[in-house]
């Protein structure tokens, strides 16, 4: 499919017409965009079709992890950088957007401070510190979201693909960036709750988090934002840019060689990937009450690998598949056998590598040939 000569719409059309994985998948939220608020609030509880409250926020919490999937997928399925660091973006995002919410708290918290929050009046603050001046503000907050995942991710890289980094060395930096930061943010006097984190949220925009037209509403936010994440993912892949990043990935001596800037294909795509990342950590925050250091423990990185190996690497729609299966599956089983979820989770990675290399999308594949 030539690209140079067509606009942006009709690449991204085009490729969409080629891809019939990326049509069901937003079919399924087009649908769910329709089903989940006609069960929630217009069934009646009593009724076998009534999706409770619950349902609605554990679902999307599982689309906040599809949305960092695709973050993750975007880098390594199409340019080969394998992070393992990528809960440090998701865990920034929902920072910027938990000392908002905190920030909303106002006299209703533990001791009443209109200013400061709760942990800071039981740590003896007496000042708000500077980073936390204006998260008050919605638009702020939403643009520490993507301004904050996006600088760390544009220093970091700069340093490390400037220095021709790759392979498993990156991935072990990546790793390390994000235990400093969870060593970091489980410090009291860092000014972000320390080991216990932020929660005990009230409102967003004035409205009640625990109400069941908020939790639809941060339902129906998370469905559009994985929507226009995966339509801007697509046609990234599908233009001449996305077409580099492939060449990076299958051969990055060789495109270098032949004059492409590899480090400045690179440093764009994970920036934009570590965006991604932070939406993601801002969804999943209102959604699920609190946001603690334990987002950033290397473990939960390394999960977000497992979810787009099972789902299908390099496919974007099979990362989202992966993640909502993986973690159906971990809702399941840490109720069921908590003792073995983890057993689980480890043989999953390991016959997914040996059995199914191109993960499930890949095994469907081959049941319709």
């Amino acid at each position: 499919m030539e690209t140079t000569t067509m606009k942006p719409p009709s690449i991204l059309l085009a490729a969409l017409r080629q891809d019939r994985g990326g049509q069901i998948l937003l079919a399924l939220l087009a649908a769910a965009l329709v089903l989940v608020p006609l069960t929630n609030l217009v069934v009646p509880e009593g009724s076998a079709l009534h999706l409770s409250t619950y349902s609605v926020t554990l679902f999307g919490k599982y689309l906040c992890y599809a949305l960092l999937a695709i973050a993750v997928d975007l880098v390594w399925g199409y340019c080969g950088i394998l992070s393992l660091g990528h809960t440090a973006f998701f865990a920034l995002g929902g920072y910027a957007v938990g000392m908002y919410l905190m920030r909303q708290i106002g006299t209703r918290g533990v001791y009443g401070d209109p200013i400061l929050p709760d942990f800071m009046v039981f740590l003896n603050w007496k000042t708000l510190p500077w980073f936390w001046q204006g998260m008050n503000h919605f638009p702020v907050a939403l643009i520490m979201v993507v301004l904050v995942p996006g600088l760390l991710a544009l220093i970091f890289g700069w340093l490390a693909f400037r220095s021709r980094v790759t392979g498993v060395y990156l991935s072990i930096i990546t790793q390390a960036l994000t235990f400093a930061l969870l060593l970091a943010f489980f410090r009291n006097e860092m000014g972000f709750g320390g080991n216990n984190g932020l929660t005990d949220f009230k409102e967003l925009l004035g409205f009640d988090l625990q109400a069941p037209g908020m939790r639809i509403a941060l339902f129906v936010t998370t469905v559009l934002a994985l929507a226009g994440a995966y339509l801007a993912c697509r046609y990234i892949v599908a233009s001449r840019f996305g077409r580099v990043l492939q060449a990076i990935r299958d051969a990055e001596g060789r495109t270098r060689f032949i004059g492409y800037k590899v480090e400045s294909y690179k440093l764009w795509i994970w920036v934009f990937s570590a965006m991604l990342a932070g939406i993601a950590g801002a969804l999943y925050v209102p959604q699920v009450g609190i946001i603690n250091p334990s987002e950033f423990a290397p473990i939960n990185s390394i999960e977000v690998v497992i979810w787009v190996a099972v789902g299908g690497r390099g496919t974007l729609y099979g990362a989202v598949a992966g993640a909502v299966l993986v973690n159906y599956a971990k809702t399941y089983f840490t109720a069921a056998a908590p003792e073995v979820w983890l057993y689980a989770l480890g043989a999953l990675f390991v016959l997914a590598t040996l059995f199914l290399p191109r993960g499930v999308v890949g095994l469907m594949r081959r049941a319709a040939a």
